[in-house]
């Protein structure tokens, strides 16, 4: 979807539902075939290595990594905010400039990731009590990981851009690409050589630079005003600090939700090596769902932005209501399918005979409170949209970060139990969406970015 004139920007001047759902489903579907080769990894190592591989990649691993590239990844939201403003304005130097200060910020922050997870992973583990029999295939896993993260993070931003203005369909394309040949490399790496969590690790390294290398590029060729023009480079401080304003609290507030799962990770580990694998596989089951209502706030945050930078204000709140119509649908539909096949689901990832019985009443016990997050995911995208991030990440911090922990500490570490640390999920995520409807309706957040654009 390449546009040469600002009269041909559907999302500025296009039905917004439908160009909405236009733009949202090739992200949909790029989710789907993401978390589908994340899932063959836990489905290969479960079956072919073991319920402790699994653990220790599905479980423990999965919560330090989160905890890391959440961060980084949420950093660059604040790029593709900016980006799609610039595009939306049709400011074509400013949007030439982004796209270089984005990318620059990309490889810097691939860099910091490395050093953290190829020579912090020992110690990160060892804080968070991974069991005895898992530490080795843990530790494996993480350090061959981060040697992709470089890739890894151009690929993710260049993604950002790419769907900033309104290219969803390319990032799918190279997903689909990388998915398959991530299947693959699994199997080669893990069930022929074998190189237990190590392979799989190093097949996705493998998979995020070819990934890397194709979405880099259709930046470098492009005939649209995003061209990535190195010869014309220009690295933009100014540029930089807005970026940073706005992605900096995204992504401490995407690691909010990771710091509190790497403390449940360690009450998690705490119940032993079935537990592990049996919330190890459930949240495979629960990475479907979360990309997707990221995806949808992604949308709406790419509709807000752009038709907030062409100060198109109604279109504003038509993005928010039809986002929330198809993020209800959605999960509605989502939880269904999750607890009605609850058991044949876990049993994909491993059929010892404790570990479905635990993952099943996992699936129950959260799967049917999706919905309750509903408003934090659509409320928080439009207002990143309009450059609003850091009131959106206090009212985060409280109800996922500061609530979660508060219960952890004072109810779930004196008796811990699958089913107490269960229940700090749901709990948060209505405190949450509640704290997002009075802000959203009471804050003036919308009327006070439409003085400072005017």
């Amino acid at each position: 979807m390449e546009i040469s004139q600002p009269g041909q920007n559907r999302i500025v001047t296009g039905t917004v539902w439908k160009e909405m759902l236009i733009f949202f489903f090739p992200i949909f579907l790029g989710t789907i075939f993401q978390q589908f080769y994340s899932m063959i990894d836990a489905v290969i190592l479960g079956r072919f290595v073991g319920k402790q591989a699994l653990a220790a990649v599905g479980g423990t691993d999965i919560e330090v990594i989160n905890l890391l590239v959440n961060f980084f990844v949420g950093l660059a939201s604040g790029a593709s905010v900016v980006v799609s403003q610039h595009y939306g304005a049709h400011r074509a130097d400013s949007l030439r400039t982004a796209v270089y200060t984005s990318m620059v910020l990309a490889v810097v922050s691939g860099a910091l990731m490395t050093v953290l997870g190829v020579f912090g992973s020992p110690l990160l583990l060892e804080l968070i009590d991974t069991p005895a029999d898992i530490f080795d295939y843990a530790v494996n896993y993480m350090r061959y990981y981060f040697l992709g993260m470089i890739p890894s993070m151009i690929y993710n931003m260049g993604s950002g851009i790419l769907r900033a203005v309104g290219d969803a369909r390319r990032p799918l394309y190279y997903l689909i690409v990388c998915c398959i040949v991530n299947i693959f490399l699994d199997l080669f790496l893990v069930v022929v050589i074998p190189l237990d969590t190590a392979g799989a690790a190093i097949a996705t390294s493998i998979s995020q630079l070819i990934c890397a290398a194709l979405v880099l590029r259709s930046l470098l060729r492009t005939k649209d005003l995003y061209r990535l023009e190195l010869r014309r480079a220009n690295f933009s401080r100014v540029q930089l600090k807005h970026m940073l304003r706005i992605g900096l609290p995204a992504g401490l507030q995407s690691s909010m939700y990771s710091i509190s799962n790497v403390f449940i990770q360690a009450s998690i580990n705490r119940l032993g090596t079935d537990s592990v694998a049996a919330w190890a596989a459930y949240r495979r089951i629960d990475n479907i769902f979360w990309p997707i209502s990221s995806a949808l706030g992604i949308t709406v945050m790419t509709f807000v932005g752009q038709n907030f930078g062409a100060r198109q204000y109604g279109r504003v709140k038509q993005a928010v209501h039809w986002g929330m119509l198809l993020h209800a649908v959605i999960t509605l539909t989502f939880s269904a399918v999750a607890v009605l096949l609850r058991r044949q689901l876990i049993a994909l990832f491993n059929d010892d005979p404790e570990v479905l019985t635990i993952g099943a009443q996992l699936m129950v016990l959260l799967a049917p409170y999706y919905i309750s997050y509903l408003f934090t995911e659509i409320f928080s995208g439009a207002m990143r949209g309009v450059g609003e991030s850091l009131k959106p990440t206090l009212l985060t911090l409280f109800g996922t970060c500061v609530l979660r922990l508060g219960y952890l500490f004072l109810f779930v570490n004196r008796h811990p139990s699958n089913e107490g640390i269960a229940f700090s999920y749901p709990m948060t995520w209505v405190v949450t969406s509640l704290l997002f409807i009075l802000y959203y309706f009471r804050g003036h957040w919308l009327s006070s970015h439409i003085r400072e654009n005017s």
